[in-house]
């Protein structure tokens, strides 16, 4: 089985996590000490904290992407759902150019993007496709043996 998933994003989307969090608890520490005459209570500061954790989260989803194929599938995951495919169903595997990630394309001009599968991870992504096209192939090629033993 082969599994890929982002790598520079997923690392930048750590760490702008990790700051959201930092800036928004500091912003609750500070906000009792305002001289505005606004007064913010404990429940103020905790809320405060709270937006920035959930802030954190949503930042945290552009590391979710993941692929993972074998001779039966592909299984794409993006940053909201998840969803399987048959290699019988999909006519290939392609990254056009200027793209920010791969795709799987359908018939019908249909086509899933693989966020899983970056251009700016370079060398990743190269291997990733190289690997996603061989299982694609030998699915194909199984298929065809599978046809002829009929």
């Amino acid at each position: 089985m082969f599994q890929a998933r982002p790598r520079k994003v997923r690392l930048l989307s750590i760490i702008g996590a990790v700051l959201l969090v930092a800036v928004f608890t500091v912003v609750a520490i500070l906000l009792r000490n305002t001289p505005t005459g606004v007064y913010f209570y404990l429940s103020d500061q905790v809320a405060m904290a709270g937006i920035g954790v959930l802030i954190a989260c949503g930042a945290l989803m552009f590391g979710r992407p993941r692929v993972r194929a074998d001779l039966e599938g592909v299984e794409v995951r993006n940053m909201l759902g998840s969803r399987r495919y048959a290699w019988q169903d999909i006519e290939s595997v392609s990254f056009p150019d200027g793209s920010a990630w791969a795709r799987l394309e359908f018939p019908d001009d249909e086509y899933v993007p693989v966020m899983a599968v970056q251009a700016i991870d370079g060398e990743h992504a190269v291997a990733a496709m190289r690997e996603l096209r061989r299982l694609r192939r030998e699915a194909e090629t199984k298929t065809e043996a599978t046809a002829e033993t009929r």
